[in-house]
């Protein structure tokens, strides 16, 4: 049986997005790997596209001065966006959701019901100005 994951972006104006769905053989699975997941899935799809404007959960290299909206972005690496988001988690700047409840440690683990679709909502955070 498969359990299904339905990730979702949200920013802090009530805003959501879906991003996608991603099937788990397994029953219990940490919140790390699903990160994991998430990022292969979405650098997978940047580097498949033509137009390369990169919409993910963290700017490549963690700098968005980088990466403008719009502009092309060039292929990225993977595991380099996954160290990426790994550290804008530990410096909150998103924050996962199961159920209502605050993922605070990448190591949690969640537990999958067979044949149900649990969602994971990614809170983007902005930082605030001159604080």
């Amino acid at each position: 049986m498969s359990q299904l994951l339905t990730l979702i972006d949200e920013t802090t104006t009530g805003k959501k997005t879906t991003v996608c769905t991603l099937t788990f053989p397994e029953t219990h699975v940490t919140a790390r790997e699903i990160l994991r997941r998430r990022i292969y899935a979405e650098v997978t799809e940047h580097n498949n596209q033509s137009s390369r404007s990169f919409q993910g959960l963290v700017w490549p290299g963690g700098d968005p001065a980088q990466c403008t909206a719009g502009h092309a972005t060039p292929p990225l690496d993977w595991e380099k966006q996954f160290k990426t988001a790994q550290q804008a988690f530990q410096m909150f700047q998103f924050i996962m959701l199961v159920q209502d409840r605050q993922i605070e440690n990448l190591e949690e683990e969640i537990h999958l019901k067979p044949d149900e679709t649990l969602e994971i909502h990614f809170l983007k955070l902005v930082p605030l100005v001159g604080g």
